[in-house]
């Protein structure tokens, strides 16, 4: 029987490093739990574990598997999110389709190491903040089985908090990636909009649409944002921004907090009281609470379904409804095909109306560092939910629904466990771009709460030390004979460097194979958008190990800025365009060491008599 104590990324990426555990034993236990667990509304589509067990152990394989960000850990994705392998439903049957390629977000995280072992459950078509619109079932919420799970995401916030994976895929438009976090007492980072691609997401209100994530801890959360963060050619929603240095919490902060006689809980005293108590814990941090007016926010939030983005989701379904609507949930149904009567000049007016809302939270937060609110202002059983799901749906979204059309991030926390034995959480929220800042702040209180994570009971881990900002050390880029395993990684290990990651360049290089004894690559920055992303190492070296290192580099190489996929700038290895003298374009391979490889093979079947002496 699998240990019933959910593992945080963290822990599990620590085991894998170490080699006291496999990541095949890692896939192995994750499948053993979910038929422990036995729900079958949780995953719509579930991989088949031999399958997954062999990816484990040919990542486990590759010289550079310890140095992948999120090497071997499995993850569940939201079942509006492309991945390849799985069918996309949007838990809708008919409008099931078989994707041909990843969605920018599993794309990345794939790179980075994860292993993705299934598609989870959701209010169809993401319209619904509860859970229970689905055709494929109720997921339980592990916490106390007659609440309901939280929506739309459900089954990926319900595979985390029961600890059969540690990290899931939401999305978020209107709280899906907040609410069901507060119910299954777990993590939901909902990042800023555009920060995270949405290329290969079936639109809810596309230009709302967030990837979120779910994870038993910030820091994980965080760690998954830092993978799948940046822009993306693909999306033209999606914007250059990195998530930033995680910093300690601010001597000096400053969280909004509404006006006495603002909030509402209905009548949830428990709730009420809970926030409360968060609040003096954010003050014992050393915070300070200034109030604000919400009454903005709610207005803006009344505009998500009583104006013209309802819209938005009426047209990814139009033709379902126009063709088959009994393949569409009821619920759903009544809601999108509302979309369909809205004028031209009732949009516009929303959006101007919009606009003047969006003025008012700017000069909100220009002495705030963020504001903190309940993530819902109660909860509700599956059996309330099902008998008044407009009304009770609606309730949830109080303190959600006007976060993406602000262009706020937002951090949802687990809180307290109240004495009925219901998970109370809050969010932080923030200007678009502080998403770094919310998890500064957010993962202090988290760990202050002591709650153990999820449901099964699992103490919070430790918070881990924040990377120092050593000023004695400078990381470099390379690319090509300095890669580990190949001819001049020595020059680096000499000069004491240390591997930091192995990742890809932002999609604005090419590359080439210069006419140098031995070979080298030539990496040439081109148009943003108009190259390739580039397989790279990055290394550390102190200070004057990167003078002796740079000092040797012969030409036509130099070193110059080199901007990542997730948005960094760091040194490495750049060619200029007139040193390039009709060097071969090799950037389909997509790196040297792929280069090398194919080129290796191709040596090998000459005959012999056409390879020189």
């Amino acid at each position: 029987m699998a240990s019933d104590q959910p593992e945080t990324v963290s822990a599990i990426l620590a085991s894998h490093r170490a080699g006291t555990i496999t990541p095949a034993q890692t896939i192995a236990r994750c499948y053993q739990r979910i038929r422990e667990h036995d729900d079958p509304a949780v995953f719509i589509s579930l991989r088949d574990e031999s399958d997954a067990i062999a990816q484990a152990e040919n990542l486990a394989s590759r010289k550079d598997a310890a140095s992948l960000a999120l090497y071997g850990v499995p993850v569940a994705v939201k079942d509006n999110i492309d991945a390849l392998g799985f069918p996309t439903t949007a838990a809708c049957p008919a409008f099931s389709y078989m994707p041909t390629a990843d969605s920018t977000a599993v794309e990345r995280l794939r790179a980075a190491g994860a292993i993705i072992i299934g598609k989870t459950n959701l209010d169809q078509f993401a319209t619904g903040l509860v859970g229970v619109r689905s055709p494929y079932g109720i997921p339980r919420n592990p916490i106390r089985k007659d609440l309901i799970p939280g929506g739309s995401s459900a089954g990926s916030a319900t595979a985390v908090s029961a600890g059969l994976v540690p990290l899931s895929l939401g999305t978020d438009t209107a709280g899906s990636g907040r609410v069901p976090a507060m119910l299954n007492n777990i993590v939901g980072l909902k990042p800023s909009l555009g920060m995270v691609s949405t290329a290969g997401v079936v639109p809810a209100c596309r230009t709302l649409d967030c990837v979120s994530v779910f994870a038993l801890t910030v820091d994980d959360a965080a760690l998954a944002l830092a993978v799948m963060a940046g822009p993306d050619v693909a999306d033209p929603f999606s914007r250059d921004r990195p998530l930033g240095a995680v910093t300690p919490l601010p001597s000096n902060l400053r969280l909004g907090v509404p006006r006495r006689g603002q909030l509402i809980f209905f009548g949830d005293k428990e709730s009420e009281a809970a926030f409360e108590d968060a609040l003096r814990r954010w003050t014992s941090l050393g915070a300070s609470l200034v109030e604000f007016d919400l009454d903005p926010f709610y207005e803006t939030a009344r505009l998500l379904y009583e104006g013209p983005w309802v819209a938005e989701r009426y047209l990814v379904v139009r033709s379902l409804l126009a063709s088959a609507p009994d393949s569409i949930h009821p619920l759903t149904r009544e809601i999108t095909a509302a979309g369909a009567r809205i004028s031209a000049a009732e949009t516009f007016s929303a959006f101007y109306r919009l606009q003047g809302l969006r003025r008012v939270a700017e000069l909100t937060f220009v002495n705030l560092d963020a504001i903190v609110l309940p993530t819902t202002p109660t909860v509700y059983s599956t059996a309330q939910v099902l008998a008044n799901p407009i009304e009770l749906n609606s309730r949830l979204g109080t303190y959600t629904n006007f976060v993406n059309l602000l262009d706020l991030c937002g951090l949802a926390l687990p809180a307290a466990m109240q004495p009925c034995g219901v998970p109370f959480g809050v969010t932080l929220l923030a200007p678009a771009g502080r998403d770094a800042m919310l998890v500064s702040i957010g993962r202090v209180f988290h760990a202050d709460t002591t709650l153990s994570v999820g449901a099964r009971g699992a103490a919070q881990p430790p918070l881990a030390p924040l990377a120092a900002s050593s000023s004695d050390e400078i990381p470099i880029a390379v690319v090509g004979a300095h890669l580990s395993g190949m001819a001049l990684n020595d020059e680096l290990k000499t000069l004491n460097g240390r591997l930091i990651e192995t990742t890809r360049t932002a999609r604005d290089y090419k590359l080439y194979a210069l006419h140098t004894t031995p070979p080298k690559p030539g990496m040439l920055r081109v148009e943003a958008g108009m190259g390739t992303a580039i397989e790279i190492e990055i290394w550390s070296l102190s200070v004057s190990g990167f003078g002796k290192f740079v000092n040797a580099i012969p030409p036509p190489l130099s070193i110059g800025t080199v901007k990542l996929a997730d948005g960094r700038n760091v040194k490495g290895f750049i060619v200029e365009p007139e040193e390039l003298g009709g060097a071969h374009d090799i950037t389909a391979y997509g790196g040297w060491r792929a280069y090398m490889a194919e080129e290796s093979k191709r040596v090998e079947y000459l005959p012999r008599n056409s390879i020189g002496s």
